[in-house]
């Protein structure tokens, strides 16, 4: 077995058992990392993953709350409000240019560790991150330090959750690097905060970070997600017009696509402008107290909705490899064979052409007859000159063949834009099916056959059933006492495991009889 796939598998058993030690009562975590292992033998078998990826690395196995938005927009000053602490430094600049990921810590005292410790673990949302920080870097190649750290606090409210600062957004020599790890914070989180500061109501230079950052979240299927903060309110009550302020912001970011959804608006009193009027400080804390409750509803609960969260992430991947990326992948290998074989049908058309001319001008058909008569005598000159003309037309086939694939591949990242793990999938997957040693009449691409279709069908009734499960635990339709609780869902056996690891070489029997 490649030590790259035994480093894989390593690290995910050592995810489950983990999970099921810090979550007994909720054995669904624990099942749902062998389900993504399913997922996994089937995305190797078409390409979309690589022997040492998992789509289990995929998600934050924690729940995990983003803190998003521009520089000056009090971000670190909520998250210390929050914690009780002064973890994050704060100002009216951007203080600070690294994603913080922000766990609990059972010491007493605050600490300080290097990105690498969320490198190397898949609990964390920043697993084997590198690899893309080293594509993306345009300053060249840099340490994953320069762009992500780890700090651990003893804060209750923090326990059981991953809590993320971003960096200010006006850092230009990093900022490709900054928005593209924002979009993979994005995708994990369970609850996103986007704060935008209620002193400055007009974007102006910020403009093209706010859309990034707004006009990703209004098609997607989880915008609930997406909490929009006007922080520092408290400035806008010498004019009295939080209403206006509201308005000027949703005229801004309405530029953006961003149409509906609401806003909090929230300030901190440590750090407020002095209200004078009574009753505008009555009217501007009792907001703020409703929507600080309402905020600090959603970032406890979400805990629930990360179970969900995964179990749906199953049953969602698996409809996708089943429908949208083996569609995908199905009309690109049809369009490429039909170039590939207009392209050789005008090729080998022009060499035929070229050489009836050529055989006429000089007038040598009686050397073709000859050549026929010696390869049928096996004449050795003969043969090894047709092995020479085949090998000549073999070269021209697959050169045909890689180019054409390669200009398919080109139109790929700006067909999905920010999401670059999913073009890097689709490469891939084309690249394994186009391959120089799999026949161009299969119709189906690589690693697609009944076992693997069987497998997915296994995985979404799985992600079916753990939703189910956590039903049963958090909700009660009838009313009913239950008399017993209901068994907890087991530990996948070793049976199972083996049941699964199984159906790989049957899918690669299968696709070999396509």
């Amino acid at each position: 077995m490649p030590q790259s796939s035994t480093n894989i598998n390593k690290r995910l058993r050592s995810l489950e058992t983990h999970l099921a030690e810090e979550h007994p009562d909720n054995p669904v975590l624990a099942k749902a990392v062998h389900s993504f292992r399913k997922l996994d033998h089937v995305a190797q078998d078409i390409g979309l993953l690589d022997k040492n990826e998992s789509y289990a690395t995929y998600v934050t196995w924690w729940p995990m709350i983003a803190v998003l938005g521009t520089f000056s927009a009090g971000k670190s000053t909520f998250i210390n409000s929050y914690l009780n602490l002064h973890l994050q430094r704060t100002g009216n600049q951007a203080v600070d240019d690294k994603f913080t990921v922000i766990c609990y810590s059972r010491h007493d005292e605050i600490k300080t560790l290097p990105g690498v410790a969320l490198d190397a673990d898949p609990r964390f949302p920043f697993f084997q991150i590198s690899r893309s920080i080293a594509e993306i870097s345009e300053t060249g190649p840099q340490r994953i330090d320069a762009y992500i750290q780890l700090k651990t606090c003893p804060s209750e409210k923090i326990r059981g959750k991953i809590l993320i600062d971003s960096p200010g957004f006006d850092a230009d020599s990093q900022r490709n690097s900054t928005l593209r790890l924002t979009q993979h914070i994005i995708d994990l989180s369970d609850l996103v905060l986007v704060f935008f500061d209620a002193r400055h109501p007009e974007p102006g230079a910020m403009k093209d970070t706010l859309e990034y950052l707004v006009s990703g979240t209004i098609n997607r299927a989880d915008s609930n997600k997406f909490l929009y903060i006007l922080n520092q309110m408290d400035v806008t009550a010498k004019e009295d017009n939080p209403e206006e302020v509201v308005s000027a912001w949703q005229r801004s970011l309405s530029q953006a696509g961003l149409l509906a959804g609401k806003f909090y608006r929230i300030y901190n009193p440590d750090a407020a402008t002095p209200i004078e009027d009574p009753q505008i400080r009555e009217r501007y804390e009792k907001k703020r107290i409703e929507d600080m409750e309402e905020i600090n509803a959603r970032m406890q609960q979400i805990e629930v909705e990360r179970s969900y969260r995964i179990a749906g992430m199953l049953e969602q991947t698996a409809e996708t490899i089943e429908n949208q990326v083996i569609n995908k992948l199905t009309n690109m290998l049809q369009t490429w064979k039909k170039r590939v074989f207009l392209i050789d049908g005008i090729l080998f058309s022009l060499l035929l052409i070229l050489s009836v001319v050529a055989l006429s001008m000089t007038d040598s058909w009686n050397w073709v007859k000859t050549f026929i008569e010696n390869i049928a005598a096996t004449e050795t000159s003969s043969l090894v000159t047709l092995a020479v003309l085949a090998g000549v037309i073999g070269y021209i086939h697959f050169t045909v063949r890689s180019k054409v694939a390669n200009s398919i591949i080109k139109k790929l990242p700006a067909e999905f834009g920010h999401d670059h793990n999913a073009c890097k999938q689709y490469t891939q997957a084309f690249i394994k099916s186009t391959s120089g040693l799999r026949p161009m009449f299969l119709n189906k691409p690589a690693g697609w056959n009944s076992a693997n279709q069987r497998i997915l069908a296994q995985v979404k009734n799985e992600a079916n059933d753990y939703i189910q499960s956590l039903n049963d635990q958090f909700t009660n339709p009838s009313g009913r006492k239950l008399e017993a609780e209901q068994a907890p869902l087991t530990e996948p056996t070793a049976e199972v495991a083996a049941e699964t690891d199984s159906h790989t070489e049957p899918a690669k029997e299968t696709e070999a009889k396509q």
